[in-house]
């Protein structure tokens, strides 16, 4: 079922979570334990992130230090289809820029649209470790807004290549990203606004959040693109802090601000317990306030550790 049906039916808030797939050459033991644990608060979807090949440093047989790419976390359509077939929850794979030719992209979607999933989340993708800024693929996209254009034209029937409308045409249901905190590579607010009103346009069926800690900044978020005209839902993205370490890789990785009251009130801590505690009601309260104000789901971001969410929810719901 298209994730867009399931928030327009549904009388309650959603719940979504987003997970990632093991590196290459690890089992999908911990990541389905994480769907299992989740299991009986019901998740309208599940997101599984998709990573591009990176660059590595590696000595050759000669002592020489060379670069070479790895891929570090394959799989996402496959594990898209095992939870399709094992846990019968809808899945959502990230399709990104990074990484892929346009025929590349096209291949995966249509692998999608015959194993039955229709939900997509697409996204630029990060730029690679050894890279100034964002670089697209030779052939590939550059933004996210090209890649929702390419997807809203194969859902008329329009495939790369040719300017007939084919027989197959696909029902995609298109997710993109927004960033209360605007968008690093953004210039300004405003400008990050207008590129998220530009990818509703051509064919955005919903908006998802990057991670925040402040609900004012969602709140102000949801004003401003309401303002500027965007009309559907958007789906404040949620993770707890449960750690001392993760108040500075946090807003480093994602480009959020943690709180000073939550940074104080975890630094005044050495009790790692307590610290989880901490992150945790806090995460509980900001999720209470949301579904207050009727938001039309929450989406968890475990980035692999499924305890801190499931203690949430079950707080919550």
């Amino acid at each position: 079922m298209k994730f867009i049906e399931k928030i327009k039916n549904s009388d309650r808030v959603l719940f979504t979570l987003e997970i990632v797939p093991p590196e290459k050459g690890y089992s999908l033991r911990e990541l389905f334990d994480t769907i299992e644990s989740v299991k009986e608060f019901s998740p309208a979807v599940i997101d599984v992130t998709y990573h591009r090949a990176d660059c590595i440093q590696v000595r050759d047989k000669n002592g020489l230090t060379i670069k070479t790419m790895k891929r570090k976390r394959p799989g996402t359509v496959g594990i898209c289809s095992a939870i399709i077939n094992k846990f019968g929850i809808d899945p959502i794979p990230h399709i990104i820029c990074g990484g892929f030719t346009k025929e590349e992209v096209e291949d995966i979607l249509i692998d999608l649209h015959f194993l039955g999933i229709n939900n997509l989340l697409l996204l630029q993708g990060d730029k690679l470790a050894d890279e100034p800024h964002f670089m697209s693929t030779k052939g590939g996209y550059s933004y996210a807004y090209e890649l929702v254009e390419s997807v809203s034209n194969m859902n008329k029937g329009l495939f790369l290549g040719d300017e007939t409308i084919m027989e197959e045409k696909f029902d995609f249901c298109i997710g993109v990203a927004g960033y209360p905190e605007k968008h690093y590579a953004a210039k300004s607010f405003e400008e990050d606004l207008k590129n998220l009103k530009n990818k509703v346009d051509k064919g955005a069926d919903y908006i998802v959040t990057q991670m925040f800690f402040d609900n004012q900044k969602y709140f102000n978020f949801v004003r401003e693109a309401r303002r500027l005209g965007i009309s559907v839902p958007i789906i404040p993205g949620i993770k707890p802090i449960t750690s001392k370490k993760q108040l500075k890789i946090v807003p480093q990785k994602f480009f959020t601000d943690i709180p000073v009251e939550l940074s104080r009130e975890i630094n005044s801590s050495d009790d790692s317990e307590r610290i989880k505690e901490i992150g945790i009601q806090w995460c509980v309260e900001q999720c209470k306030e949301l579904m207050k104000n009727k938001v039309p789901a929450l989406h968890f971001y475990t980035l692999g550790k499924a305890y801190p969410t499931v203690d949430v929810l079950r707080r919550i719901f």
